[in-house]
């Protein structure tokens, strides 16, 4: 059975229970969120109790909202009233177990997360950065409020009780054949050109996974190869708000193979790009996080045949750059995409904790 995370709000009249904080995006689909809101009505007066789940794109602190400036914009929001009960969904497994881990005066509810919404990306700060990060997040809230949506009624801090979740894609089942990519470039004062052919096994890795690059050259002309680099550059395209598109290189690595002139070599070269090695890299974009928990590189973007780009926020790829290094000057370089993702997880815990106050 899954963990279930509690969270109760500061009056102690409501208590937001859910099973999961990860949504898994199939592309076609994307897994509803059931939960379970517990009401103690002592302190509502004509108040009523409310759910909301929102999907926001973040790219500001907090503490820059008095300025009077918005820092926070709501891609997606939609409310529900829970107490008095308005509308009840049709009940999950789900909601069985966090009913009856909550009690009585409790409430179920459901969230149906449209395919067209970004997945959660956050964009690494800077050392000196406070505040929380900027990106996507989605998160689910329970309010007391006279009404349900009305901008001009203040909601006291007390009255809420919230848990941010993520909505994730996991690597497809199927994995298709690697990319492969060839180049030939000839040098001044060489009769003869530089061959040179890179390709994966695979179009998908996962976070963690060695990456081997299989490289053939034919060093035809007069010149030697001194060395070989590769990068990994990932491409953060913000379609949100702004045509804002930026490249970092999270990898960067010198191989110290040679190809003499007229000969051939057949090399296999490992690489694996990794967050450790880039922590101090600010706007880096990476998979969401649920508080100061671990996180990696972001996961490339997996976009369905129609949806439009503008809504998804954050666009996340990543390209390889394999370059020879020609003595005398001059490079031979083919690049390769790379596809960075999760492998789904296997199994189910096998026992109930609860979780408070993430």
């Amino acid at each position: 059975m899954a963990k279930i995370f509690k969270k109760t709000s500061g009056n102690g009249g409501l208590t937001l229970y859910l099973g999961k904080r990860d949504y898994v995006d199939h592309v076609s689909s994307v897994e509803k969120l059931d939960g379970v809101v517990k009401v103690d009505t002592t302190d509502f007066g004509d108040r009523k109790a409310f759910v909301q789940m929102a999907c926001a794109f973040r790219y500001g602190s907090d503490d820059l909202d008095v300025m009077g400036l918005c820092f926070r914009k709501d891609i997606w929001i939609q409310q529900i009233q829970i107490y008095p009960e308005s509308s009840k969904p049709e009940l999950s497994a789900m909601h069985d177990t966090l009913l009856k881990k909550a009690g009585d005066n409790s409430y179920p509810f459901s969230f149906e997360i449209p395919t067209n919404l970004p997945c959660s990306v956050s964009l690494q700060p800077g050392p000196d950065d406070k505040g929380k990060a900027c990106g996507v997040d989605f998160e689910v809230k329970t309010y007391l409020a006279k009404e349900k949506n009305n901008p001009d009624e203040k909601i006291d801090k007390k009255d809420t009780a919230r848990l941010v979740v993520r909505k994730i894609q996991y690597a497809p089942s199927q994995v298709g054949a690697g990319p492969k990519a060839d180049v030939c470039k000839s040098f001044m004062m060489s009769d003869k050109p530089v061959h040179l052919e890179a390709s994966m096994e695979k179009d998908l890795y996962f976070h963690g996974e060695d990456i081997p690059i299989k490289i053939k050259i034919n060093n035809e002309s007069n010149k030697t190869v001194k060395k070989i680099k590769i990068t990994v550059d990932q491409t953060t395209d913000i379609v949100l708000y702004s045509a804002d598109k930026y490249t970092k290189t999270v990898l960067n690595q010198e191989f110290g193979e040679t190809v003499d002139a007229a000969s051939t070599a057949d090399i296999c070269l490992t690489i694996k790009p990794a967050l450790s090695e880039n922590k101090e890299k600010r706007g880096l974009a990476l998979d969401g996080r649920l508080k100061d928990e671990d996180t990696n590189l972001a996961s490339t973007t997996m976009i369905r045949p129609g949806v439009e780009k503008e809504v998804l926020g954050i666009l996340v790829s990543y390209k390889i750059k394999i370059n020879l290094m020609v003595a005398g000057g001059g490079d031979v370089t083919v690049e390769l995409p790379l596809n960075l993702m999760h492998p789904k997880p296997a199994g189910n815990f096998l026992k109930t904790h609860i979780i408070l106050g993430l």
